[in-house]
């Protein structure tokens, strides 16, 4: 890192006068093995690195990017960064950010194993896992099992006095699963996530990849009524993402919002508390910089229920006359920062998803949902999505239902939380997902 942090602080100092520079700098290194019927079907070991270069001049942004660390190629790329400020849009609020004295929360986001385990140990892991989901049920086919893991450092440099670094591990298993039933095949999945693969538990996933598939055999399709719905983790980690989309200060910016205009105001029930904490180190997208070198921080956007803020990447920031919040995003050294929400979660409760279950008399556990992110308008609310699960009577889960929608509004889904689980799962996305109860949800089927 501290070769790359150099690399960055050595391009910005070439910033010239009435310019800003800002050096992005990355390597990484990553394989992938996909396994079926105990044999590799597919396997990449790559190794990548690159510089993104973006310079600042009278409120125009050039910017430009080079896939390697060669001198000659990133004095290119600073001069053709240069030339593209002539093509930008003026903007009265262009520019990097700048320190903001918030300091940096020390994470272990670093494993060594990961970086010396042979490539065999790696191969054996998605083989043991195919081996493991076969034996956990004699109804389910495995489609395939993959394992795969990345090594990533980057550094960023700007001519306004920010240079920092950071590096982090990631390893991960998958397996997709199918079970027949008649004439429909159930699909599965099962999953475990790392920072190293000595932190993977494959028996897990092989055991949830079976339980995925099998669990609709016999489904029918429920009748429409008006229920009370527990949405499974998994579930409701895609929803508090969604939510989280609205709640940046880019979205309210270019009026796709719903909150736009709540600030302070009661938005949710009192039980939801929504925090956006990248330096918890057990959410998957844990970091200690955000992608413009500020430190990442607790933001407590919801609290009982009150809109409290949204994130802010320091360009939003500085249009909405705020502070930033550590929340610039970035896809790499190939683009430019925006803004979101980096590692998401609900305040949990104290009770298990069976004991939520035990207090609705007539309701649905949504297990699993369909055309999510097409079927939320960020803009009105409107939710509206294909669901699957089992039926909840009288405290009991009962038959598996299939083929219905389940429709609301966000505003209203908020607002009618009943409670918060206490089983919070940290999956590999920017939320975390948790068992949470919401009444009064149209369910649509026969």
């Amino acid at each position: 890192m501290d070769e790359l942090l150099a690399l960055a602080s050595s391009v910005v100092e070439r910033a010239e006068a009435g310019e800003q520079v800002e050096a992005y700098v990355a390597r990484a290194r990553d394989t992938a093995v996909r396994v079926y019927e105990g044999e590799v079907e597919h396997f990449t070991s790559a190794q990548s690195e690159g510089i993104g270069i973006r310079v600042v001049r009278d409120g125009r942004v050039g910017f430009a990017y080079a896939g390697t660390l060669e001198p000659e190629a990133i004095a290119e790329v600073l001069a053709e960064a240069r030339d593209n400020v002539a093509f930008g849009t003026p903007d009265p609020y262009a520019g990097l950010a700048e320190p903001d004295g918030v300091a940096v929360v020390p994470q272990d986001l670093w494993r060594d194993d990961l970086a010396s385990m042979p490539t065999a140990d790696k191969i054996e892991l998605a083989k043991e896992l195919e081996r493991l989901t076969l034996a956990a049920d004699p109804r389910v086919r495995v489609d395939e099992s993959d394992y795969a893991d990345v090594q990533a450092e980057g550094a960023v440099a700007t001519s306004t006095g920010i240079a920092t670094s950071g590096r982090e591990t990631a390893s991960y298993l998958t397996v997709s699963t199918l079970a027949e039933d008649g004439d429909v095949t159930h699909t599965g999945f099962g999953f475990t996530v790392g920072r190293s693969p000595s932190d993977l538990d494959p028996r897990k996933a092989a055991v949830e990849a079976g339980e995925r598939a099998t669990r609709l055999i016999g489904a029918t399709k429920p009748s429409t009524g008006r229920v009370t719905v527990v949405l499974d983790p998994f579930v409701s980690a895609q929803l508090i993402g969604i939510i989280g989309s609205t709640l940046n200060g880019e979205s309210v910016l270019k009026g796709r919002s719903l909150f736009a205009d709540r600030m302070h105001e009661e938005v949710a029930a009192s039980v939801v508390t929504l925090v956006d904490d990248p330096t918890n180190p057990l959410a998957y997208t844990a970091s200690e910089i955000d992608g413009e070198g500020l430190a990442t921080r607790r933001n407590v956007l919801i609290e009982d229920g009150r809109l409290l803020r949204f994130v802010q990447s320091s360009y939003s920031a500085r249009r909405s006359g705020l502070a930033p919040t550590g929340n610039a995003t970035r896809g790499g050294f190939k683009s430019t920062p925006g803004c979101g929400c980096l590692a998401l979660s609900l305040q949990p409760g104290s009770r298990s998803q069976a004991e939520l279950v035990a207090d609705v008399d007539d309701g649905v556990l949504i297990q699993q949902v369909s055309g999510l992110h097409s079927g939320v308008n960020t803009v009105s609310g409107d939710f509206s999505t294909g669901a699957s699960g089992l039926v909840i009577r009288g405290g009991q889960l009962a038959e598996p239902v299939k083929e219905f929608t389940i429709a609301s509004t966000l505003q209203r889904m908020l607002r009618d939380v009943v409670e918060v689980g206490g089983d919070v799962d940290w999956l590999p996305m920017g939320a975390a997902g948790v068992s949470l109860v919401i009444r009064d949800v149209t369910m649509s089927g026969n």
